[in-house]
């Protein structure tokens, strides 16, 4: 089992970049996939990107391709998301979440333990 708190949200202007943060206790970080999935108010939660367990594959939406990047330190047990070139689409509650095997998805359906969240909100 793994906890997962995420850090970094905040009030940003649309052009701006944040990076949001991961923390994860637990036994073997390094055998969960991560993912990152963000919910607007009245819409459903969407993926964002994923990183697989050594953090050589990621994944992205299409909407933030170019523009955000997932990393991750195993000796740390955090993983990252940078965002570039924020747009108030951008404006969202973001999740991070854990899957126990090495292979990422992009479902939410896919992870089995989520953080509580850090919004992000993105002015014009």
């Amino acid at each position: 089992q793994v906890q997962l708190v995420e850090s970094g949200g905040g009030l940003v202007q649309a052009g701006d970049s944040l990076r949001l943060s991961c923390a994860a206790s637990g036994r073997a970080f390094s055998n969960y996939a991560m993912g990152w999935f963000r919910q607007a108010p009245g819409k459903e939660r969407e993926f964002v990107g994923c990183i697989n367990w050594s953090g050589i594959s990621t994944d992205y939406a299409d909407s933030v391709k170019g523009r955000f990047t997932i990393s991750r330190d195993n000796a740390k047990n955090t993983v990252s998301l940078q965002m570039n070139s924020l747009q108030r689409e951008d404006t969202a509650v973001y999740y991070c979440a854990a899957r126990p095997v090495s292979k990422a998805y992009a479902s939410r359906y896919e992870y089995d333990y989520w953080g509580q969240g850090t919004q992000v909100t993105v002015s014009s």
